[in-house]
């Protein structure tokens, strides 16, 4: 498979003009991660802080925050890094009322990263029940990865972080840290998955060799799911994820400890995928989404890749599989952005990464 390796000082360029407004949704939200969309015109958003909430149209057609959560949540592990992460929406939602909720679960010193599925009915979770649990155990509350896309043949792809506990994790067909999962909606391990029927490897592995992936999607168009994941000091990375690939970390990356020690001599080797663009210094991507809608006629054909430490959205334009020349997006607001969704609506929504988070709305100008 070709690739490009677009690294950030090249063929980037920040807006030139605002040509985009930007609009509160809501706000007071605590560290909102993660954004959905439901067919009667409400979204869901989640908290890191462990709950769920509601967005709702009113009576002047503005949109409005839900004072109380969601009912119902099952138990969330909050600490550090740990909490309530991505939410989905079952395509058949109008019919089943299905979604998908990923976050930790258990104690600090040993924790998991679990996938629910549960139905809601108008402000309460009802038939909750895990489909996916990550093993083993494992110390520490960083690095659970933790978003879900749903694949055309039906099946869930949920992106697992290394756990940064033990690196080697990522390399290891034995455990479920540092991999791309796939399952069933309803739990099951699909026959076809990569590594299905060894006795050495977990049933669920679609993908190996990732540090802490937080942005993932499947575009239609390229017949593609992309992801993009945390290096460490550097080596933050947009990959196209293929069935029994290995992603490198930690043997092969292009970033370095946060000490500034060395992680490896290698930056490549064989048997292992480059990635698509590699991002040094890093800018923390922490979700993303594909555009294709009519407002910004533009932007069509693009990824848009939420940025923590770089307080931006980086458009990543997509041809054939191959990224082009990126933009800078949304410094103007000085904040942390931890989601990115591409709405029905055709705008874009963004979150803001803080103790008092906002949706905003992005609608031409």
């Amino acid at each position: 498979m070709a690739v490009l390796l677009a690294c950030a000082a090249a063929a980037v360029h920040a807006a030139q003009t605002a040509d985009y407004r930007v609009t509160p949704v809501a706000s007071g939200l605590a560290f909102p991660w993660s954004l959905a969309f439901l067919p009667d015109g409400r979204m869901l958003v989640t908290e890191r802080a462990g709950r769920l909430r509601l967005i709702e149209p009113a009576a002047d057609g503005t949109l409005r925050l839900r004072p109380a959560p969601v009912e119902g949540l099952p138990p969330v592990l909050v600490r550090g890094q740990a909490g309530l992460f991505d939410v989905l929406v079952d395509p058949d939602f109008a019919a089943n009322g299905r979604i998908y909720l990923s976050f930790a679960h258990g104690s600090r010193s040993a924790n998991h990263l679990r996938v629910v599925r549960a139905r809601l009915d108008g402000t309460r979770l009802r038939e909750v029940e895990p489909i996916f649990t990550a093993e083993p155990a494992k110390a520490h509350d960083q690095h659970f990865g933790a978003r879900m896309a749903l694949l055309p043949d039906g099946t869930l792809a949920v992106g697992l972080g290394d756990g940064n506990v033990e690196r080697t994790d990522a390399q290891r067909l034995d455990t479920h840290w540092g991999k791309t999962v796939r399952i069933g909606r309803d739990g099951r391990v699909p026959a076809d998955n990569p590594f299905a029927g060894r006795r050495d490897a977990r049933p669920e592995i679609y993908s190996l060799g990732h540090r802490n992936p937080q942005g993932l999607v499947y575009v239609a168009a390229d017949r593609a799911l992309y992801a993009h994941e945390h290096g460490s000091k550097g080596g933050d990375e947009l990959n196209r994820i293929v069935a029994g690939a290995n992603y490198g970390w930690p043997v092969a990356t292009g970033g370095v400890d946060y000490t500034g020690a060395r992680i490896t001599p290698y930056t490549r080797l064989p048997g292992t995928e480059a990635p698509l663009a590699e991002w040094t210094p890093s800018i923390a991507p922490a979700g993303m989404a594909y555009y294709d809608g009519p407002l910004f006629p533009a932007w069509r054909g693009s990824l848009f890749v939420a940025a923590l430490k770089e307080r931006s959205v980086r458009r990543v334009p997509v041809a054939g599989g191959v990224p082009g020349p990126q933009e800078i997006l949304f410094r103007e607001l000085g904040e942390r952005l931890r989601d990115v969704r591409a709405g029905p609506d055709g705008a874009l929504y963004l979150l803001t990464d803080a103790e008092q988070g906002r949706v905003l709305r992005v609608t031409p100008r």
